[in-house]
């Protein structure tokens, strides 16, 4: 990783001095031990405080949906010929770059406004499963070395294999590379357990239908509507969410189990096609619910249905936004019945 981060700061510092980009959106050192954090880089003289680790969580395809948004409003009050064009250049994984692909291609910029610098990925630490080694203690001092966790804390030293604090979804990744990128900064990555990508999910869809619901009911009722899922996903960036409509008021502001049911439900079939399995909303959310599962479930339709991978091409569009005459159309009137692509 070492090679990977001088090899970064490298590209990003070219980038600012050529004034290539106007800000690289990256990861720097976090204040607290074993985390990193969202940065935005303006100077080449700022490009040191990038770095590259297993510490580094976000998926930063967000903040260049954000950047970019608030830039092309800003201009809409700028006279024609003073207008100018922002690029923001971005360190990107396998996830994040197929974010981006899902931006580009729902046409919420261009690709002449970014510059992808992409970063081979072994996986990211699970901050539950960190909290967990340190017994739920304060992590007073932290350090990796030669793939082990070390924590301290008061009531002393204790370690794991780094492979066994990677988040689930890091686990199964079939995209260690970025699927699009402009700098490559790193050799390949190793690949995961792939073939155990939907192992959960079918577990789930053996279960019986009141055994399934119950389950959504569990988990849905640990929701607090904190909205962090939403506010960290890269693919959820409407104007006006649904959740915060009061002509007509689809969700209301009261603790009803049915209104958080339907904020969760509705945000994840907003997610068809467009869940890259980052895995961000289940690292933000501070009731540790289980949205992953229902969200790959809705990944493994896609798959199997439509032979669909979200984020994985350009050319590819998102299995509702485009219609094949060999569509099978028998999941329709038969939901159990699996469809060839």
């Amino acid at each position: 990783m070492e090679n990977v981060e001088k090899k970064l700061r490298e590209e990003a510092k070219s980038l600012l001095a050529e004034k290539k980009v106007d800000v690289v959106v990256g990861y720097e050192k976090g204040t607290l031990p074993l985390t990193a954090t969202p940065c935005f880089i303006t100077t080449p003289e700022e490009a040191d405080r990038l770095v590259w680790n297993p510490f580094c969580v976000q998926n930063l395809a967000k903040f260049v949906h954000d950047l970019l948004g608030q830039h092309h409003e800003a201009q809409k009050r700028v006279k024609p010929e003073a207008r100018r064009k922002k690029v923001v250049g971005v360190v990107a994984r396998g996830c994040t770059s197929r974010s981006l692909v899902i931006h580009l291609q729902e046409k919420q910029y261009t690709k002449d406004e970014i510059i992808i610098l992409g970063v081979p990925c072994g996986g990211y630490l699970d901050g539950k499963k960190l909290a967990a080694l340190a017994g739920g203690e304060e992590i007073r001092e932290g350090s990796l070395d030669e793939g082990k966790i070390v924590v301290k804390t008061v009531s002393g030293e204790r370690q794991a294999a780094l492979k066994d604090l990677l988040a689930d979804n890091c686990l199964v990744c079939r995209f260690n590379q970025p699927v699009i990128a402009d700098i490559r900064t790193g050799e390949v990555a190793p690949v995961a357990e792939a073939e155990k990508e939907y192992d959960p999910v079918t577990a789930f869809e053996n279960l019986p239908p009141e055994a399934r619901w119950a389950y959504f009911e569990k988990e849905m009722a640990k929701c607090i509507r904190c909205s962090a899922c939403r506010n960290v996903c890269p693919s959820c960036y409407c104007r006006i969410c649904f959740a915060d409509q009061s002509q007509p008021r689809w969700v209301d502001i009261g603790a009803d189990p049915s209104d958080t049911q339907l904020f969760q439900l509705m945000r994840m079939y907003h997610m068809v096609g467009r869940c890259v399995d980052c895995g961000s909303c289940t690292a933000v959310c501070p009731m540790g619910v289980d949205l992953r599962k229902f969200l790959k479930k809705l990944d493994k339709d896609a798959f199997e249905m439509f032979g669909h991978r979200a984020g994985v091409s350009l050319e590819e569009p998102a299995p509702l936004g485009a219609y094949r005459e060999t569509d099978g159309e028998d999941f329709i009137f038969e939901p159990g019945k699996k469809i060839e692509a």
